[in-house]
């Protein structure tokens, strides 16, 4: 839609990523992102953390379930999406503004980690979420040599 407005996050996830379901039966991801700025200041020879923003993302479809498959509390990610707004009225009668991300696409940060992509499969017109395993969501050790895989198949 024209005149929306893009915004790409680099963070933390907060909490590990919360998957629900609609009445319909569409699942959709929730977690929130920390991106907090650094500034070096020079008299001192230290970084310094300034006032992080915490963003609540929403994700929906198939990238909900892959990414709560695949994302947990503390991993660093790239996060692109439609910045929403929403006004709403507290209990206390007090109007409340929150704005929020609708994301379009979300992945692994890998400046200071490693990933292991799996591709998800469709089959009959449906995708088939990827198989959790165990080394799935730990990105911190990377494998000392990783089997390299090659598919004789097109990549679309």
């Amino acid at each position: 839609m024209a005149g929306e407005t893009i915004l790409t996050v680099v963070g933390n996830l907060v909490d590990d990523p919360e998957l629900k379901y609609t009445p319909a039966g569409a699942p959709v991801a929730k977690f929130r992102v920390a991106s907090t700025p650094r500034t070096y200041d020079r008299q001192s020879g230290q970084w310094a953390d300034g006032e992080a923003l915490f963003l609540t993302c929403s994700v929906w479809r198939q990238a909900a379930e892959n990414v709560a498959a695949s994302l947990m509390r503390g991993t660093r990610v790239l996060v692109q999406g439609r910045l929403k707004q929403r006004s709403y009225e507290d209990r206390e009668g007090i109007k409340r503004t929150v704005y929020e991300l609708d994301v379009d696409e979300v992945g692994p940060s890998l400046r200071n980690a490693t990933a292991q992509v799996t591709k998800t499969h469709r089959s009959n017109g449906q995708q088939q979420a990827p198989q959790p395993a165990g080394s799935a969501r730990n990105t911190e050790q990377p494998a000392a040599h990783p089997a390299r895989q090659y598919v004789d198949e097109p990549p679309f």
